[in-house]
């Protein structure tokens, strides 16, 4: 049985504070190793078949990657990779706010707890996500920190500016508005 260790053994291979390139950037090979690895357990935790996860600071990270990030590594442009971000948001926000689970993790491990809200196209999550990572500003130990705090802005920008992610239309069958299609024709990026 694949345990929450199994989950973050891989996606921290390199140790609980170090920054992997690999995480944000597409790599076939490395979606493949997710694919082969985590696909069923990750299909497993979106129907909450992993709630005992919850309990501990690990079992959360460990929920936090594989709802939040494997699905977008598993499901890349496509409708699916977004399916389990309102589960996850739940998850987070209560290890977050009410059981402070992310006091028990490294600053870096801290950020996949926080990047639903930064995936969220609601404001007040926007914000959250900004509070949150506005607080790992001054973590000695925070891999790339304002690289990190940077992005959370600039996904806050994109939601005041549009209420969505306009990269996230043709996934999701959304119409663009003439100015999603200049922003998305200038490059679009965060």
């Amino acid at each position: 049985m694949t345990t929450p260790l199994d989950v973050l053994s891989f996606w921290f291979a390199e140790g609980p504070d170090t920054f992997r390139d690999a995480w944000f950037k597409r790599d076939d090979k490395f979606d493949d190793e997710i694919r082969t690895r985590f696909g069923n357990l990750a299909a497993a935790a979106q129907t909450d078949a992993l709630a005992t996860w919850r309990n501990t600071s690990a079992g959360v990270l460990a929920l936090a990657i594989l709802l939040d990030q494997f699905s977008r590594n598993l499901h890349r442009g496509r409708a699916e990779a977004f399916i389990a971000d309102p589960l996850m948001r739940v998850i987070a926000r209560d290890a977050v706010l009410v059981r402070r689970q992310d006091l028990g993790l490294t600053p870096t491990q801290r950020i996949f707890l926080y990047l639903p809200f930064e995936h969220s196209e609601a404001m007040a999550d926007q914000n959250l996500s900004v509070a949150l990572f506005e607080g790992l500003r001054d973590d000695p130990r925070m891999a790339k920190p304002d690289g990190t705090i940077d992005y959370a802005w600039r996904h806050r920008a994109v939601i005041a500016r549009f209420g969505r992610f306009p990269h996230r239309n043709a996934a999701l069958r959304r119409e663009s508005t003439p100015a999603e299609q200049a922003w998305l024709a200038s490059g679009g990026g965060f």
